[in-house]
Protein backbone atom coordinates (compact mmCIF):
# COMPACT_ATOMS: atom_id res chain seq x y z
CA UNK A 1 0.00 0.00 0.00
CA UNK A 2 3.01 2.36 -0.59
CA UNK A 3 2.16 5.70 -1.54
CA UNK A 4 -1.65 4.95 -0.93
CA UNK A 5 -3.98 6.91 1.27
CA UNK A 6 -6.88 5.60 3.32
CA UNK A 7 -9.62 6.87 5.40
CA UNK A 8 -10.48 4.15 8.23
CA UNK A 9 -13.67 5.52 10.50
CA UNK A 10 -13.68 4.61 13.95
CA UNK A 11 -10.59 3.36 14.64
CA UNK A 12 -9.63 3.28 18.15
CA UNK A 13 -10.12 0.13 19.24
CA UNK A 14 -11.52 -3.59 18.03
CA UNK A 15 -11.11 -4.38 14.11
CA UNK A 16 -10.84 -0.44 13.18
CA UNK A 17 -8.02 -0.05 14.89
CA UNK A 18 -6.60 -3.04 13.67
CA UNK A 19 -7.21 -2.09 10.21
CA UNK A 20 -5.12 0.76 10.71
CA UNK A 21 -2.58 -1.01 12.54
CA UNK A 22 -2.06 -3.43 9.26
CA UNK A 23 -2.73 -0.93 6.45
CA UNK A 24 0.44 0.89 8.01
CA UNK A 25 2.39 -1.81 8.08
CA UNK A 26 1.92 -1.84 4.69
CA UNK A 27 2.94 1.66 3.98
CA UNK A 28 -0.69 3.16 3.52
CA UNK A 29 -0.92 6.55 4.72
CA UNK A 30 -3.71 6.02 6.83
CA UNK A 31 -6.22 8.96 7.73
CA UNK A 32 -7.93 7.89 11.03
CA UNK A 33 -11.56 9.17 10.97
CA UNK A 34 -12.67 9.39 14.72
CA UNK A 35 -15.19 10.99 17.47
CA UNK A 36 -12.63 10.73 20.53
CA UNK A 37 -9.65 12.59 19.57
CA UNK A 38 -7.33 12.30 22.83
CA UNK A 39 -7.95 8.25 22.14
CA UNK A 40 -7.38 8.79 18.64
CA UNK A 41 -4.13 10.65 19.31
CA UNK A 42 -2.58 7.71 21.89
CA UNK A 43 -3.60 4.97 19.19
CA UNK A 44 -2.03 7.12 16.37
CA UNK A 45 0.95 7.04 18.75
CA UNK A 46 0.79 3.33 19.34
CA UNK A 47 0.58 2.30 15.70
CA UNK A 48 3.48 4.50 14.25
CA UNK A 49 6.03 3.37 17.16
CA UNK A 50 4.95 -0.21 16.05
CA UNK A 51 5.05 0.37 12.46
CA UNK A 52 7.67 3.18 11.53
CA UNK A 53 4.88 4.65 9.42
CA UNK A 54 4.94 8.09 10.32
CA UNK A 55 1.94 8.54 7.92
CA UNK A 56 -0.93 7.75 10.33
CA UNK A 57 -2.85 11.24 10.78
CA UNK A 58 -6.25 11.42 13.28
CA UNK A 59 -8.72 13.76 11.99
CA UNK A 60 -11.82 14.20 14.18
CA UNK A 61 -15.74 13.16 12.23
CA UNK A 62 -18.85 12.06 13.94
CA UNK A 63 -20.86 10.15 11.79
CA UNK A 64 -23.92 11.15 13.98
CA UNK A 65 -23.74 14.70 13.26
CA UNK A 66 -23.75 16.31 9.42
CA UNK A 67 -21.95 19.20 10.87
CA UNK A 68 -18.87 17.52 11.65
CA UNK A 69 -19.15 14.69 8.18
CA UNK A 70 -19.16 18.25 5.98
CA UNK A 71 -15.89 19.74 8.27
CA UNK A 72 -14.38 16.61 7.86
CA UNK A 73 -14.90 16.04 3.94
CA UNK A 74 -14.01 19.93 3.77
CA UNK A 75 -10.94 19.26 5.19
CA UNK A 76 -9.76 16.04 2.93
CA UNK A 77 -10.97 17.30 -0.17
CA UNK A 78 -8.40 20.51 0.49
CA UNK A 79 -5.57 18.31 2.26
CA UNK A 80 -5.21 15.22 -0.03
CA UNK A 81 -4.46 14.91 -3.72
CA UNK A 82 -6.01 11.30 -4.03
CA UNK A 83 -8.07 8.64 -1.83
CA UNK A 84 -7.51 5.39 -3.00
CA UNK A 85 -9.43 2.97 -0.15
CA UNK A 86 -12.67 4.54 2.37
CA UNK A 87 -13.60 2.30 4.56
CA UNK A 88 -16.85 2.65 6.73
CA UNK A 89 -16.02 0.27 9.93
CA UNK A 90 -17.22 3.01 12.40
CA UNK A 91 -20.23 1.61 14.32
CA UNK A 92 -22.86 2.25 16.84
CA UNK A 93 -24.73 -0.36 18.97
CA UNK A 94 -27.60 0.79 22.18
CA UNK A 95 -29.45 -1.87 23.04
CA UNK A 96 -32.32 0.15 24.63
CA UNK A 97 -31.97 3.73 25.47
CA UNK A 98 -33.54 5.53 22.49
CA UNK A 99 -31.09 8.16 21.33
CA UNK A 100 -31.61 11.08 18.55
CA UNK A 101 -29.29 13.06 17.08
CA UNK A 102 -28.30 17.09 17.21
CA UNK A 103 -30.18 16.57 13.34
CA UNK A 104 -33.46 14.62 14.41
CA UNK A 105 -32.10 11.36 13.16
CA UNK A 106 -32.25 7.44 15.01
CA UNK A 107 -28.54 7.57 16.60
CA UNK A 108 -28.13 3.98 15.50
CA UNK A 109 -29.02 4.41 11.96
CA UNK A 110 -27.71 7.92 11.49
CA UNK A 111 -24.00 6.10 12.98
CA UNK A 112 -24.18 3.10 10.76
CA UNK A 113 -25.80 4.23 7.69
CA UNK A 114 -26.71 7.56 6.92
CA UNK A 115 -23.65 9.13 7.87
CA UNK A 116 -21.57 7.33 6.01
CA UNK A 117 -23.63 7.65 3.04
CA UNK A 118 -23.50 11.34 3.45
CA UNK A 119 -19.97 10.54 4.00
CA UNK A 120 -19.25 8.94 0.48
CA UNK A 121 -21.11 11.71 -1.53
CA UNK A 122 -18.89 14.23 -0.41
CA UNK A 123 -16.06 12.34 -1.10
CA UNK A 124 -16.84 10.23 -4.42
CA UNK A 125 -15.14 13.23 -6.28
CA UNK A 126 -11.61 12.64 -4.39
CA UNK A 127 -12.23 8.88 -5.31
CA UNK A 128 -13.15 8.93 -8.54
CA UNK A 129 -10.37 11.17 -9.22
CA UNK A 130 -8.02 8.55 -7.68
CA UNK A 131 -9.24 5.39 -9.37
CA UNK A 132 -8.91 2.67 -9.84
CA UNK A 133 -9.87 3.47 -5.48
CA UNK A 134 -11.96 0.93 -3.52
CA UNK A 135 -15.43 1.61 -1.12
CA UNK A 136 -15.14 -0.59 1.96
CA UNK A 137 -18.38 -1.15 3.86
CA UNK A 138 -18.42 -3.12 7.19
CA UNK A 139 -21.71 -4.74 7.75
CA UNK A 140 -22.67 -7.92 9.58
CA UNK A 141 -24.54 -11.03 9.01
CA UNK A 142 -27.18 -10.28 11.73
CA UNK A 143 -28.65 -8.18 9.26
CA UNK A 144 -30.44 -11.25 8.84
CA UNK A 145 -32.44 -10.44 11.91
CA UNK A 146 -34.09 -7.16 10.80
CA UNK A 147 -34.96 -5.86 7.70
CA UNK A 148 -34.98 -1.98 6.50
CA UNK A 149 -38.07 -0.64 6.84
CA UNK A 150 -38.94 1.81 3.92
CA UNK A 151 -42.25 3.07 5.51
CA UNK A 152 -40.03 4.23 8.76
CA UNK A 153 -36.59 4.93 7.41
CA UNK A 154 -36.19 7.21 10.87
CA UNK A 155 -37.36 4.93 13.92
CA UNK A 156 -37.19 7.06 16.41
CA UNK A 157 -40.01 4.73 17.89
CA UNK A 158 -38.08 1.61 17.35
CA UNK A 159 -36.01 -0.67 19.94
CA UNK A 160 -32.47 0.69 18.90
CA UNK A 161 -31.13 -3.41 19.37
CA UNK A 162 -33.53 -3.99 16.55
CA UNK A 163 -32.09 -0.93 14.69
CA UNK A 164 -28.50 -2.41 14.96
CA UNK A 165 -29.50 -5.40 12.91
CA UNK A 166 -31.19 -3.27 10.73
CA UNK A 167 -28.72 -0.95 10.39
CA UNK A 168 -26.49 -3.38 8.88
CA UNK A 169 -28.84 -4.09 6.13
CA UNK A 170 -28.76 -1.06 4.93
CA UNK A 171 -24.88 -1.32 4.47
CA UNK A 172 -25.63 -3.73 2.29
CA UNK A 173 -28.37 -2.03 0.35
CA UNK A 174 -26.32 1.36 0.44
CA UNK A 175 -23.24 -0.66 -0.84
CA UNK A 176 -25.46 -2.42 -3.91
CA UNK A 177 -26.79 0.74 -5.31
CA UNK A 178 -23.36 2.40 -4.89
CA UNK A 179 -21.59 -0.25 -6.76
CA UNK A 180 -24.48 0.08 -9.71
CA UNK A 181 -24.32 3.93 -9.76
CA UNK A 182 -20.43 3.54 -9.73
CA UNK A 183 -20.17 1.53 -12.84
CA UNK A 184 -17.77 2.90 -14.98
CA UNK A 185 -15.98 5.15 -13.15
CA UNK A 186 -13.20 2.88 -11.70
CA UNK A 187 -14.55 3.35 -8.06
CA UNK A 188 -15.72 -0.14 -6.28
CA UNK A 189 -17.68 -0.85 -3.71
CA UNK A 190 -18.28 -4.46 -1.76
CA UNK A 191 -19.29 -5.04 2.03
CA UNK A 192 -18.60 -7.36 4.28
CA UNK A 193 -19.53 -9.54 7.54
CA UNK A 194 -16.42 -9.30 9.51
CA UNK A 195 -17.36 -12.47 12.11
CA UNK A 196 -18.15 -12.21 15.71
CA UNK A 197 -15.92 -10.08 17.21
CA UNK A 198 -14.56 -9.66 21.09
CA UNK A 199 -14.98 -5.60 20.80
CA UNK A 200 -16.27 -3.21 22.36
CA UNK A 201 -19.52 -3.03 21.21
CA UNK A 202 -20.98 -5.44 22.80
CA UNK A 203 -20.34 -3.50 26.27
CA UNK A 204 -23.16 -1.77 26.07
CA UNK A 205 -25.32 -5.34 26.61
CA UNK A 206 -26.56 -4.82 30.01
CA UNK A 207 -26.73 -6.98 32.96
CA UNK A 208 -27.84 -9.91 33.61
CA UNK A 209 -27.60 -10.57 29.67
CA UNK A 210 -24.13 -9.45 29.39
CA UNK A 211 -23.03 -12.01 31.71
CA UNK A 212 -24.00 -14.98 29.65
CA UNK A 213 -22.64 -13.41 26.46
CA UNK A 214 -19.25 -12.32 27.99
CA UNK A 215 -18.94 -16.21 28.25
CA UNK A 216 -19.85 -16.42 24.79
CA UNK A 217 -17.43 -14.24 23.30
CA UNK A 218 -14.35 -15.42 24.91
CA UNK A 219 -15.01 -19.13 23.72
CA UNK A 220 -16.33 -18.37 19.93
CA UNK A 221 -15.63 -14.41 18.91
CA UNK A 222 -13.08 -14.04 16.63
CA UNK A 223 -9.91 -11.63 17.77
CA UNK A 224 -10.25 -8.07 16.19
CA UNK A 225 -6.81 -9.39 14.51
CA UNK A 226 -8.70 -11.95 13.24
CA UNK A 227 -11.94 -10.14 12.38
CA UNK A 228 -10.31 -7.72 10.57
CA UNK A 229 -8.74 -9.61 7.47
CA UNK A 230 -11.81 -9.66 5.49
CA UNK A 231 -11.68 -5.67 5.29
CA UNK A 232 -8.19 -5.60 4.23
CA UNK A 233 -8.49 -8.35 1.51
CA UNK A 234 -11.26 -6.28 0.26
CA UNK A 235 -8.70 -3.09 0.43
CA UNK A 236 -5.73 -4.74 -1.06
CA UNK A 237 -6.71 -7.59 -3.40
CA UNK A 238 -5.41 -6.94 -6.45
CA UNK A 239 -7.30 -9.43 -8.22
CA UNK A 240 -10.91 -7.54 -6.45
CA UNK A 241 -9.71 -4.31 -8.74
CA UNK A 242 -12.69 -5.15 -10.91
CA UNK A 243 -15.12 -6.61 -8.11
CA UNK A 244 -17.74 -4.45 -7.07
CA UNK A 245 -21.41 -4.92 -5.53
CA UNK A 246 -20.83 -7.97 -3.56
CA UNK A 247 -20.86 -9.28 0.08
CA UNK A 248 -17.38 -11.19 1.36
CA UNK A 249 -17.59 -13.16 4.69
CA UNK A 250 -13.96 -14.85 6.36
CA UNK A 251 -12.18 -13.75 3.27
CA UNK A 252 -14.93 -15.33 0.95
CA UNK A 253 -17.08 -13.48 -1.68
CA UNK A 254 -20.71 -15.17 -0.32
CA UNK A 255 -24.70 -14.49 -0.62
CA UNK A 256 -27.06 -12.22 0.91
CA UNK A 257 -30.90 -12.65 1.91
CA UNK A 258 -33.73 -11.75 -0.93
CA UNK A 259 -34.43 -8.46 1.43
CA UNK A 260 -30.59 -7.44 1.39
CA UNK A 261 -30.22 -7.83 -2.48
CA UNK A 262 -33.51 -6.71 -3.94
CA UNK A 263 -32.28 -3.68 -6.27
CA UNK A 264 -35.26 -2.38 -6.32
CA UNK A 265 -35.83 -1.75 -2.66
CA UNK A 266 -32.45 -0.38 -2.72
CA UNK A 267 -32.86 2.25 -4.78
CA UNK A 268 -36.18 3.64 -2.93
CA UNK A 269 -34.12 3.55 0.40
CA UNK A 270 -31.11 5.49 -1.66
CA UNK A 271 -33.33 8.30 -2.58
CA UNK A 272 -34.83 8.23 0.77
CA UNK A 273 -31.32 8.36 2.15
CA UNK A 274 -30.61 11.23 -0.09
CA UNK A 275 -33.40 13.62 1.46
CA UNK A 276 -32.63 12.76 5.09
CA UNK A 277 -29.06 13.87 5.30
CA UNK A 278 -30.36 16.96 3.40
CA UNK A 279 -27.91 17.05 0.23
CA UNK A 280 -27.44 20.58 -0.63
CA UNK A 281 -27.59 21.37 -4.35
CA UNK A 282 -23.72 21.75 -4.96
CA UNK A 283 -22.96 18.33 -3.15
CA UNK A 284 -21.40 16.05 -5.69
CA UNK A 285 -24.54 13.23 -7.10
CA UNK A 286 -24.19 10.04 -7.66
Amino acid sequence: MDGKTVIVTGCTSGIGKETARDLAKRGARVIMACRNMELAEKVKDEIVKETDNTKVIVKKLDLSSFASIRAFAEDVNKSETKLDVLIHNAGYAQSFRKVKTEDGLEMTMATNHYGPFLLTHLLINLLKKSSPSRVVVVSSSLYRLARVNLENPNPLDTMPGYLYYASKEANILFTKELARRLEGTGVTANCLHPGLIDTGIWNSVPAPLSWGLALIIKGFFKTPEQGCQTTIKLAVDEKLLKVSGKYFSDCQESYVSDSASDMGKARKFWEISEKLVQLEEADPRL
